[in-house]
Order: structure tokens, then sequence, then C-alpha cells
């Protein structure tokens, strides 16, 4: 745990006690503080309390009497309307903080040697791979590494600091819009798509959002931006050309004559000026996919930037074991892979694993995102067929209709066993059945993970029984 000290004695608001708000309450609780949080949700609460957090109702305490109001970064701040305790903060000139902003704050009060590098990794796609991918290079290199932000584990439940450490950060743009004092040695932008417009009032909002995680770098410091996307890369171009930072452009598309690029799956470095081999990222098997290739190229230039050798980098790549929902490779059954891409939650993921496969048994439904799936017709000559499950199946269905054949199911679990048997009857060599919803998962799950958890107990059971012999 990181103790946050800077509120030791005085009284504190704590709201939304989800994991980021019970590591802040119980960090600012250790620090000294007197903390009172609270949440909405009597079963919220009921899990906060039983982790240790006391709770204190703040719709009935003297906001007058508050140093700060620690927000969950689920909690509107902005759009599409404050929420109320942000608006009571404001009228009483309470200043409203995040959990990443209290750990920015710490390291910042910390003798400049005595403070760790940070690396921070934001994007709307492919950011949890790219963090998890880093950690790993950077464990492998012998570094003493902390994973977690909006992955994994909260900021503040991470070991304490100190100078030889490594912090490896996902952050979200819920979590940058609460930032001001983040200072990152190495931040990462990978790719810019709509996403959580309503959270931001629009796609302005939600870049803005995203730029905050260069705000505080120096002219010692890395920005290693993806080039592959229309705005990314205006981004990058403009802030080679001002800086403050150094820029290392990334990319899966491009030749790049200045920076790292993974030319037909090969990883090549071009920052001096010479396109220098690094390694094949076909030998990758947890890194499928062109979008993945730029992952592995994002992480590279971070892991360089803090001083790691390209031959110990690519063979910490190899040895990537990947994440669970991204692209999983869940088994293979009478000849049949299924892959859990669970996690793909809009059009512009789901894009991403369509990709990676030449045909693929597609299945997608779900909580449909404000833009569906026009975006992804190109790529629907790649689809066998689609079996559509959730409240987006007769919508989906619709946008595919005369391009691909499609099936309603309804259910995961039907849909899985349609798209199974269609497989075995097709002939096809190496046939490739697809969880990649392009859909929240509310409308029938709890959240992805669960998705995806069912997609593979599924799968499991379509496994031949075994049958004991006499003993």
């Amino acid at each position: 745990m990181i103790r946050i000290t800077e509120y030791a004695g005085r009284d504190i608001a704590v709201f939304g006690l989800g994991r980021t708000g019970i590591s802040a309450a119980k960090a600012l609780a250790a620090g000294g503080a007197r903390v009172h949080a609270w949440d909405d949700n009597e079963a919220t609460r009921e899990k906060a309390e039983a982790a240790g957090v006391t709770l204190s109702d703040i719709n009935k305490r003297d906001w007058q009497g508050f140093a700060a109001l620690v927000l969950s970064p689920g909690v509107p701040y902005k759009f599409p309307s404050p929420h109320r305790v942000v608006r009571m903060a404001e009228m009483t000139g309470v200043p409203v903080v995040g959990d990443m902003e209290l750990f920015a704050r710490a390291v910042q009060s910390l003798p400049e040697r005595s403070r760790p590098k940070i690396l921070a990794i934001t994007g709307t796609n492919g950011k949890s791979t790219v963090t998890s991918l880093t950690g790993h290079i950077l464990k492998e290199a012998g570094r003493d590494v902390r994973i977690g932000g909006n992955i994994g584990t909260g900021v503040l439940d991470l070991a304490s600091l100190h100078a030889n450490a490594v912090y490896v950060l996902e952050l979200s743009s819920y979590q940058l819009d609460l930032v001001k004092s983040l200072h990152c040695d190495v931040a990462v932008l990978l790719n810019m798509s709509p996403d959580h417009l309503e959270r931001h009032g629009g796609m302005d909002g939600y870049q803005a959002a995203k730029m905050r995680i260069f705000q505080n770098q120096l002219a010692t410091d890395t920005a290693v931006i993806g080039f592959d996307d229309v705005i990314t890369q205006s981004i990058a171009i403009g802030m080679g050309a001002r800086g403050p930072a150094k820029v290392v452009q990334v990319s899966a598309d491009y030749a790049l004559g200045n920076g790292i690029s993974a030319v037909e799956g090969k990883l090549f470095d071009s920052r001096t000026g010479k396109a220098e081999l690094v390694g094949d990222l076909k030998d990758a098997l947890a890194l499928v996919g062109k979008h993945n290739h730029q992952n592995a190229a994002a992480a590279y230039a971070a892991c360089r930037a803090v001083g790691v050798e390209p031959k110990v980098i690519m063979d910490a790549i190899l040895t990537f074991p990947g994440l669970p929902h991204r692209l999983e490779a869940i088994d293979t059954i009478d000849g049949i892979r299924f892959v859990n891409d669970s996690k793909a939650t809009n059009a512009q993921a789901a894009e991403q694993a369509l990709r990676a496969y030449e045909r693929v048994y597609w299945i997608a439904g779900g909580q449909a995102k404000s833009d569906g799936i026009g975006a992804l017709e190109p790529l629907f000559p790649r689809l066998a067929k689609a079996y559509l499950i959730g409240e987006a199946q007769d919508t989906f269905a619709a946008s595919l209709k005369g391009r691909a054949a499609t099936q309603k199911c309804g259910t995961l679990e039907k849909a899985v066993a349609a798209a199974f048997n269609d497989a075995k009857e097709s002939g096809e060599p190496d046939p490739v059945i697809l969880l990649s919803p392009a859909s929240a998962s509310f409308d029938q799950f709890k959240d992805f993970e669960m998705r995806g958890d069912m997609f593979r107990s599924i799968v499991e059971g379509l496994k031949p029984k075994r049958v004991s012999g006499p003993s």
C-alpha cells in the first residue's frame, strides 16, 4: 500500500467504493486522515465494510469541514451532468481529486532522487495488453515492477514508493479527467476513436482527457504515440514539432523513417534513421494480429526509453502469455479453434479481432454501442457466418443482411452450439469460432469477464466425455 499522508489529521470524503475507492480510503486512513467513505449502493457499502473500510454517510456531514473529495472514476464528474456529490463539493469549495492524483502528489512530494519511474499507458483500445506486456518485459529484465491502475490492482494498493521501482500504469479517460500533477517518465498514447463520449461531452472532451497523460512531461521524458489512426497521427506530428518530450512514433501500418515499426509482422527500430530488425512478431503466439503488433511496438518503445536492451525486450515479447478475454486461445476441439475476445465491447475492438483471421464463425451482440457495427462492413466477407446474441441481435442482423449469413441465437450457449455444428460440417481447414461481441455485456452478464468465462465454460462442455474403463 502507498500511504497518503497529505491529509493527515484532516477530514476527507471518499465517494464510490469500488476497487479504487476502497484502496483510496485505506491509503488515506493509513496516512492519518479522518476518512468519511460512502457509496449510494448498499451492497457496495457492505463489501467495502467487509474489506475494512469504516463507513460515514457524507450526505449528513458538514461539507465545509472536508479538505477534499476523492471521487471514484466511475462516478460522473462533469458529463453528462455532475453527480450530486460533485455539485456539493463545488458549492462548498471542496477540491475534487481521484486516486491517481493522490498517487501523483505522493510521488512529487519525494526528493527527486527518491522518485520511482512512471510508465503510463492510455488509448481507446489495447491499453491493457500494452500495460501487461510492458510490465512483463521489465520483470524479465530484472526491474522492480509494479503494474496496476485501471488494470488489476488499484494504484494505491501497489507496493510503496522508492527510487528503483518502476510503476507501469494503465490510465482510463475517466482517471485522466481527475489528474493534474501526474508526471510520466514515459507516456504512451496508442490510438483514439469515439468512446465514452457521454462522459466527456463529446470527442473534444474525450481527446482532451487522453492528452492529460502528457501534460507534465519534460524534455528528458518520452512520449510514445501510435501513428495508425488520423487523430493520434496528428498528435504525434504536432508534439514532435513542439515538444517538450521526445516523441517516438509506433506503427503497424507504416515503415517509419524514425520510430518503431511492425512491418508484416517484423519489428524494426529506426530511431537512429536506420531500420534495424529486432525480431519476428509472428513467433509471439499471444500477440496475434496487426493491432497486437502495434501494441508490441509501443511496449518495445516504452522499455527502450528506460534502458532495456532490444534482445531482452524481444525475448520477453515471445514469452508473453497474453491476457484473458483478449484474443485468448481457449481450446481446439475436433480441429476447431475457439478464441475468446470478450473484451471487445465496441466495433473498433472487434475490428482488430476480425482482421486477425482470414475467415471466422463470429459470435457477436449484447448491449450495442451507439455506432453499431456499420464500420465493420469491409470485414463482413471474412465471416463464414455470424451468430447473434443479446439485445443487439436484431440491429446487428439488419446490418449484416445481404452481406453475411446470420443466425439469431439469443444466448451465448445457443450461439456456441450452432457455430460448432456449422464449423464441423464445413470441412474447412482450421476453422475459428471467435467471440468478439462488439457490444457491452450488461444485458446478460455482469461484465465482459463473466461473459468470457461463460464462453470458456461452454467450450469446455463441448469436449468428448471420457469413459472410465473397468477398474
